[in-house]
């Protein structure tokens, strides 16, 4: 219920920003995930779907889901080799971007999200997740833009946490937008 209602909220801040926005977009993306200082999960895939709301020139505003899928991990304990699976992580949330440029983009981003880790055999834990970047943006066509990125993402339980770098490579479709003046 509680996710539910951040959501929600979140929505609703968005909408009158989308309102007036110089454009907004839907996009996917895929990629590489690599665990940091994790020894019970190994390298996996990722993949989501991001919106970025150009909400005034230079910044942007980005909803985001992603699901990555952990891999196996050999993990030796007291002389036994186990093989854990890999942590499955489902994740929404919102970037900041910084965009520079015109047909090709460089931007700073940086984020905050809800993840929910799971693995077989464990207990479900939700986290806030913090993360930030560089990406590249290109824009071969008027409407169409390829972005390649890389980020770390730190997904902080109290006094601890989980961190991953990522790298992933999408595309993103504008599905309205208006002139900047």
């Amino acid at each position: 219920m509680r996710r539910a209602t951040v959501l929600m909220l979140f929505v609703l801040v968005l909408l009158p920003c989308a309102a007036g926005a110089a454009s907004i977009a839907v996009g996917a993306f895929g990629g590489m995930s690599v665990p940091i200082i994790q020894d019970d999960n190994g390298q996996g895939t990722m993949m989501g779907l991001r919106a970025p709301v150009a909400l005034i020139p230079f910044v942007t505003v980005e909803p985001y889901f992603a699901k990555t899928s952990g891999g196996d991990k050999d993990q030796d304990i007291e002389g036994e080799t186990i093989t854990r699976s890999g942590l499955d992580v489902t994740g929404f949330g919102a970037n900041l971007l910084l965009t520079f440029g015109g047909k090709i983009q460089l931007y700073p981003f940086a984020g905050i999200g809800s993840h929910k880790l799971s693995r077989t055999g464990s207990e479900d834990v939700t986290n806030t997740a913090y993360t930030f970047g560089l990406g590249l943006g290109i824009s071969p066509l008027p409407k169409l833009s390829i972005h390649v990125r890389g980020e770390l993402v730190a997904a902080v339980d109290g006094e601890t946490s989980r961190k991953w770098a990522n790298a992933t490579v999408g595309v993103s479709y504008s599905i309205f937008s208006t002139p900047i003046p």
